[in-house]
């Protein structure tokens, strides 16, 4: 249950991150910690066929991406149209962030129920085992994000010129991975038999994505703490950009693995919301992301969204395909996203809480 914290906790977070101390605010349960003892079987999917149209390279790419989805949600692309200098002037940004002086990323703190702006190990929503990390967040519109350069105005007004540089290149590189979403969309359809109806694609043509880069300090005692807490991504699918330090994990058949990183690759996985808009079919698993002794981790995380009012339900196709009964009521992003910021903290359980929660669903 997520419950608010002072928020004098956040420049402790940023004194303790230079001391590579760990807080008893930091220390996780001995049950979250256990390590992972071998890599989760994620498919690496070359797109370049799919993307050109070939027919034999999008059934191939299909099959493995139904495959994992079904298993555990993960898959990860290459040749995926996104610009490797883009991905890599993006990452290079990270730091310019984060090395901003407390007071100001204070300045720049999240207020509570958004998810724009800066959070110091969640310690405005959370009072303990709080991820070893620090963030930065913002949106991009799917439908006017690249006409109107949204992420240059908001980088402009919170941030001001000196960050233009910074601006731009977030700018492109959201622009860039909104079209590899939509992209992964006309996939997924494939995979479940609805590309005709470009069920999806058509669903997320407008909507508003959350922009997050990650910043994760190396710590003396990474065996007692977290990056990321275990939790299941409450959007629709995310788009993954993390570097070579590694640490993603999930957890797969009751076990803890680890997702090695695939050079100029890109991690994709199923969130809670597609997985409804698939009646369950295809999975959101419980992931974390761990720390490192001895170097700073950063990652670039794009979450995909639909529009918040829009009416939610799997395609009639697919309830079919799963045997006709619909397991999830409809519901629209807007209750999902207020019930993950309000009322839980995101964990493996959180859609049948939610439709519990839900006034509209039939089991209230």
């Amino acid at each position: 249950m997520a419950s608010s914290t002072n928020i004098h906790t956040l420049p402790l977070f940023s004194f303790q991150k230079d001391q590579n101390l760990a807080p008893a605010q930091f220390i996780w349960p001995k049950e979250d910690l256990i390590q992972a003892q071998e890599e989760l079987n994620a498919p690496v999917i070359d797109l370049a066929g799919f993307l050109s149209d070939d027919k034999a390279a999008i059934a191939t790419a299909a099959e493995l991406v139904r495959a994992a989805c079904m298993d555990h949600g993960f898959f990860q692309v290459t040749n995926h149209g996104v610009d490797e200098a883009v991905i890599q002037a993006a990452e290079d940004e990270i730091d310019a962030l984060f090395d901003l002086p407390t007071d100001e990323k204070l300045r720049l703190r999240r207020q509570r129920g958004s998810v724009w702006g800066y959070s110091g190990a969640h310690a405005d929503r959370f009072a303990k085992n709080l991820p070893w990390k620090e963030t930065y967040s913002f949106r991009f519109d799917h439908a006017t994000g690249a006409e109107k350069k949204i992420v240059v105005d908001y980088f402009d007004t919170v941030l001001g010129k000196e960050f233009m540089k910074t601006a731009l290149v977030y700018q492109i590189y959201c622009e860039q991975m909104n079209k590899l979403a939509m992209a992964i969309f006309k996939l997924l359809e494939v995979s479940l038999g609805v590309d005709a109806e470009q069920y999806y694609t058509k669903l997320f043509e407008e909507g508003t994505s959350i922009m997050r880069c990650n910043y994760y300090p190396k710590c003396d005692k990474p065996e007692l703490v977290l990056g990321t807490g275990p939790h299941a991504d409450p959007t629709s699918i995310t788009l993954l950009h993390q570097d070579q330090v590694g640490g993603l994990e999930v957890f797969s058949e009751n076990k803890w693995k680890f997702v090695r990183p695939c050079p100029n690759a890109l991690v994709i996985n199923i969130g809670d919301t597609f997985m409804a808009l698939t009646n369950g079919m295809y999975k959101s698993c419980v992931h974390r992301a761990m720390v490192n002794s001895e170097r700073t981790r950063r990652s670039m995380v794009y979450f995909v969204c639909p529009k918040e009012d829009l009416v939610l339900r799997a395609p009639e196709k697919v309830v079919e395909a799963d045997g006709g009964r619909r397991k999830y009521a409809d519901f629209k992003w807007a209750d999902l996203y207020e019930f993950t910021q309000n009322h839980h903290r995101v964990d493996g359980a959180t859609l049948d809480n939610f439709f519990r929660w839900l006034p509209s669903s039939p089991a209230n």
